[in-house]
């Protein structure tokens, strides 16, 4: 039985969503019984049209010319700088020979930017990361509008990709896609050996060597990073939606089992295409009850703070509206089943050994928190995701996991949870209302009340724990003019070693921004994502230093104990014409148009 509380989140969507989710579905539906009754989409294009498409297709020319098998389209994030997606390179020739195997023919439709936040962080390219994720549902939208296709298969991992795709797909909602993932390294340098020596550098202990050794030992080899950030949220979301064949989120790269997947995953997308028996459009998988599964999966996993943003986005391509006053409902009621780093010592490969995501999602369906009754890739009904895929004598099969955690200090029974409430709490008040992540904060730092510290650029921060002025010393780090509409809303990862540096000393700390914190960012008390932002005349322009701030994550609260009226606000964003370098000037449309945090911080309104 569905727990109460998920039950009215979810009919509360429905309602609020009604006008909105009619319309998209009318054209979802629309389109589909025009390409069922036309047969394979490019069979319909004007001879000279056609020819473009099939010009450079060498062996598969005649099949695409007949139009006779459906179209398949891959969209693909590969390059070879990132980890997470140079295993994309060879993914292309697998999957068309898979899906030629199954009667259906693939193209390359297009490829989507992939900038990593781990490299440009506290870097000028960090101000065009959030962008990034409308600019890729964008170029997602161009592979896809060639009418080629008749189904798509996306491949992508981090931390703006795969929303960007997501977003994307849904525009051609009649479609099926299917998301490819590639899977995480394995584990290298503990991530508490690998914090250790942050926090030894941030404090002048340890050199430029052996800093970098630490990381070089930590991101090692092609995958996903290990630590449960942005883009491991990212792979545990789109299983739990439906959008990953059952098991396949974390398995490494290059082995047998992945390269198994891969194949078996363009072969079943032939197999839901309009065409075909299951027919199985994106537009339909993801509905109201797949977007609560999502924040409930989110919560219950202490996911990262982006998808607070990046899940409204993506329900809002879907016709569906989530507010955070929905994830702040369904946390008060989602247990904290998994402690992954940056909420624990453990990475996804250990999460993965403990019964990983079907023990997870097996353990959420008996206590009711996850709807079963949902469309999949794999079928209707979220209890296929039960499974584990695994190879016997070559042959790939799925395995219903009866047991449940092999390690009850990674992934624990929703009856015996880390924590009874999720991992991220909503928290409100006289300066906005922000999203603040507390599963990996002490219980002792979740309440804080000390003077403000203000500061309008992250580097100000940075020199003045560097020049010992923060030294011994309880203050609240305010950190404005870092939102959407005023610098592109950067995380401030580099942040969080000197605050924690301080905090290891025994002051009080805390930090309070219109930003963004990373998907790693744990132990230092943060409300981030404030709405409204310095930039769009928000309460936190009005701060002053030495202002008492209040936090308490615990009760929700967020609030300045200043008297703000009869003030003006300090300091301003950027203008145009310091906003220059790194191709940031191309982007200063975005900053005039994206919405507010809460809303999705994106630049596309209602669909």
């Amino acid at each position: 039985m569905t727990h109460p509380a998920v039950a009215e989140v979810t009919q509360r969507i429905v309602e609020r969503s009604r006008e909105s989710r009619t319309a998209y579905l009318s054209r979802v539906d629309a389109d589909a019984a025009e390409l069922r009754r036309r047969g394979p989409a490019r069979g319909h294009l004007g001879c000279a049209n056609l020819a473009h498409g099939f010009a450079a297709a060498g062996a598969d020319k005649p099949l695409l010319r007949a139009s006779t098998r459906p179209g398949v389209a891959i969209v693909t994030s590969y390059n070879d700088m990132l980890s997470a997606h140079q295993p994309y390179e060879s993914y292309p020739p697998e999957l068309k020979k898979a899906v030629r195997a199954a009667g259906g023919v693939a193209q390359v439709a297009g490829g989507v930017p992939a900038m990593c936040d781990g490299v440009t962080q506290g870097r000028a390219g960090m101000e065009l990361s959030l962008y990034s994720r409308d600019v890729i549902a964008m170029s997602t939208a161009i592979a896809l509008s060639h009418d080629m296709f008749d189904a798509s298969l996306l491949l992508g991992v981090c931390d703006k990709i795969v929303p960007g795709l997501f977003i994307g797909a849904l525009r051609f909602g009649h479609l099926p896609a299917m998301f490819v993932p590639a899977g995480p390294m394995p584990s290298g340098l503990p991530n508490k050996v690998k914090a250790r020596a942050r926090q030894a550098f941030a404090e002048g202990k340890i050199g430029r060597e052996e800093m970098l050794d630490a990381e070089a030992d930590s991101y090692h080899s092609p995958g996903t990073c290990t630590f449960y950030g942005t883009a491991n949220s990212n792979q545990l979301l789109m299983e739990v939606m439906g959008l990953h064949l059952p098991g396949s989120t974390f398995v490494n790269p290059r082995t047998e089992l992945r390269q198994a997947l891969t194949a078996a995953a363009a072969r079943r997308v032939v197999e839901l295409t309009a065409h075909g028996e299951e027919y199985t459009p994106i537009g339909h998988v993801v509905d109201e009850k797949a977007i609560v599964n999502a924040v409930v999966a989110l919560l219950a996993s202490g996911g990262s703070t982006n998808h607070t943003m990046h899940l409204v986005a993506m329900a809002n391509a879907a016709g569906i509206t989530l507010t955070w006053d929905d994830m702040a409902a369904l946390s008060k009621v989602v247990p904290l089943l998994t402690r992954m780093y940056p909420n624990g010592q453990a990475d996804v490969n250990h999460f993965h050994a403990a019964g990983g995501m079907q023990v997870f999602i097996g353990t959420l369906l008996d206590a009711g928190l996850l709807h079963d009754d949902v469309l999949t890739v794999a079928g209707r009904g979220l209890g296929h995701y039960r499974s584990a895929p695994e190879l016997k004598e070559g042959e790939l099969v799925w395995t219903e996991r009866a047991e449940g955690s092999g390690d009850l200090s990674v992934l624990r029974p929703a009856d015996e949870p880390f924590s009874p409430d999720g991992g991220i709490h909503m928290v409100g008040g006289n300066l906005g209302r922000a999203v603040s992540k507390v599963s990996a904060v002490k219980p002792e730092h979740l309440v804080i009340e000390a003077p403000a510290k203000v500061f309008d650029d992250q580097l100000d921060l940075l020199r003045a724990f560097e020049g010992g002025d923060l030294d011994g010393q309880d203050f609240v780090a305010v950190v404005r003019y870092q939102g959407p509409s005023a610098n592109g809303m950067p995380e401030l990862h580099k942040l969080t070693p000197p605050l924690a540096v301080l905090l290891d000393r025994g002051q009080k700390v805390a930090i309070v921004t219109d930003g963004r914190m990373s998907g790693a960012s744990g132990k230092v008390p943060a409300a981030i994502h404030l709405s409204p932002e310095a930039a769009d005349g928000g309460a936190i322009a009005l701060i002053r230093d030495g202002d008492p701030i209040r936090l308490d994550s615990t009760a929700g609260t967020l609030d300045v104990l200043a008297d703000l009226s009869g003030r003006t606000p300090e300091g301003a964003a950027k203008p145009d014409d310091k906003w220059v370098g790194t191709g940031r000037e191309l982007f200063a449309a975005f900053r005039r148009t994206v919405g507010p945090a809460e809303r999705g911080a994106s630049i596309f309104g209602g669909f």
